[in-house]
């Protein structure tokens, strides 16, 4: 991430959003002056096929606030938001959507719970306009599976309007569909987080990008970010307590060969039951196995980069 020289970076990802950028930036601009603080807006081209990288083009040439970030083809609003954090040079980070359904009136209300103390502020779309009935379902779903397993209860994790302190962004790695658990990987930090009500309006142009196959890489992610929380520091307590369940299983089913072999007769090689516990005690050692590789792994992840396993939130006297 560059190094934070103004206050304020709007990062705008998008995928072929010709007609929408221009109102968009029309509509930011007074909003952003009437504020008081530095700013700059990151457009962030993925991949677009139609006419949006003329248009950025025109914008950045008209206004030096205007940055513009072309990615090589489209890898996917993850990987083109994590573009813009990384070059975004605010003290404060806000993303948005491009295709006009975020209001930029709503800044100064997520910048107003910043000045509260938060680190992080994110929009709540408490009043919906999507047409997709499976859209908003699926949404439902999702912020409600995210809000059980991560712990961090917001009611619209999906919404894109949010507004981060620089340092809750820095370091942080984003992959797949991890942009929405953006709050829940801050909240491992000790992040302070809220969110606000947001206006949220019908799509004008184009059409949306969401579909079934990006509900599935939200739930695969979730177990992700389940998995971050709560053992990236100690995988062998996931891995080895699994394995210690199904050796214990094992061992079961290998008691009942024996009781079997004493009251009812029966040999261990007409007893299918010695069978499954010999498949579960290798399935065991083998998860603790990978348990204790895992923890090699998450050590030397940790040191090599100079990662700490704690966050200090401020000091005094040291």
């Amino acid at each position: 991430m560059a190094e934070n020289c103004i206050d304020l970076s709007i990062i705008v990802p998008l995928l072929n959003e010709e007609e929408c950028i221009v109102p968009l930036y029309n509509q930011l601009v007074p909003v952003l002056s009437g504020l008081g603080k530095s700013f700059e807006i990151i457009f962030i081209n993925d991949g677009s096929s139609d006419g949006s990288s003329a248009v950025l083009s025109r914008l950045a040439d008209a206004d030096g606030n205007v940055k513009v970030i072309n990615l090589r083809r489209n890898f996917g609003q993850t990987a083109a938001m994590s573009a813009g954090f990384d070059h975004a040079r605010g003290g404060i980070i806000i993303p948005m959507d491009a295709d006009l359904q975020n209001d930029p009136t709503d800044i100064p209300l997520l910048l107003a719970k910043l000045a509260e103390g938060y680190d992080v502020a994110s929009g709540w779309r408490k009043d919906r306009k999507d047409k997709e009935a499976f859209r908003i379902f699926t949404s439902s779903l999702a912020n409600r599976l995210i809000a059980s397993f991560t712990g961090v209860k917001l009611h619209d994790s999906g919404c894109t309007l949010k507004a981060y302190r620089a340092e809750i962004l820095k370091g942080t790695r984003l992959y797949g569909e991890m942009h929405r658990f953006i709050p829940a990987l801050a909240n491992l930090m000790g992040a302070r987080i809220c969110e606000v009500p947001v206006a949220h309006h019908p799509r004008a142009f184009g059409k949306s990008k969401y579909g079934f196959k990006r509900v599935l890489k939200v739930l695969l992610d979730l177990i992700t970010v389940k998995f971050l929380a709560d053992f990236s520091t100690k995988p062998l307590y996931m891995f080895g307590g699994i394995g210690i369940g199904l050796f214990m299983l094992a061992m079961f089913a290998g008691a009942e060969t024996i009781w079997e072999r004493i009251a009812k007769g029966t040999f261990v090689h007409n007893n299918p039951v010695i069978l499954i516990a010999v498949f579960l005690g290798t399935l065991g050692v083998n998860f603790i196995v990978m348990g204790l590789l895992a923890e090699l792994i998450v050590r030397t992840y940790h040191e090599s980069q100079g990662k700490p396993i704690f966050l200090i939130r401020d000091s005094k006297n040291l």
